[in-house]
């Protein structure tokens, strides 16, 4: 499974930014994709991930800024990201999980930098 994440870049605060991540390989049994953040000096943390049917699930912090989508015939996940702050700063990871077996995959981080 190879998963190319694109979009990040600089932006100031309270500008929006949308990432895309395309899957390819063998999507079999894949079911929930998602994005992660990881900022200097912190862990990784779940941003927002969705699952096959839809359900969708968001970090406290990003709720009511961002949405997170998917294009099943693309095999594409976006992440739009509205009224960014600085504390968004962070390298972006996109993840694909196969829940039933707990084997994540990720894609190479793309940074996203809030100017203030």
């Amino acid at each position: 499974v190879q998963l190319q994440a694109s979009g990040g870049g600089l932006v100031q605060a309270g500008g929006s930014l949308r990432l895309s991540c395309a899957v390819s390989g063998s999507i079999f049994g894949i079911n929930v994709m998602g994005w992660y953040r990881q900022a200097p000096g912190k862990e990784r943390e779940l941003v927002a991930d969705i699952r096959n049917y839809g359900s969708t699930n968001y970090a406290d912090s990003v709720k009511g800024r961002f949405t997170i989508s998917r294009d099943n015939a693309k095999n594409t996940v976006y992440l739009q990201m509205n009224s960014l702050k600085a504390e968004d700063t962070a390298v972006y990871y996109c993840n694909a999980e196969r829940s039933l077996s707990g084997i994540h995959y990720w894609g190479k981080g793309t940074l996203v930098t809030v100017s203030s």
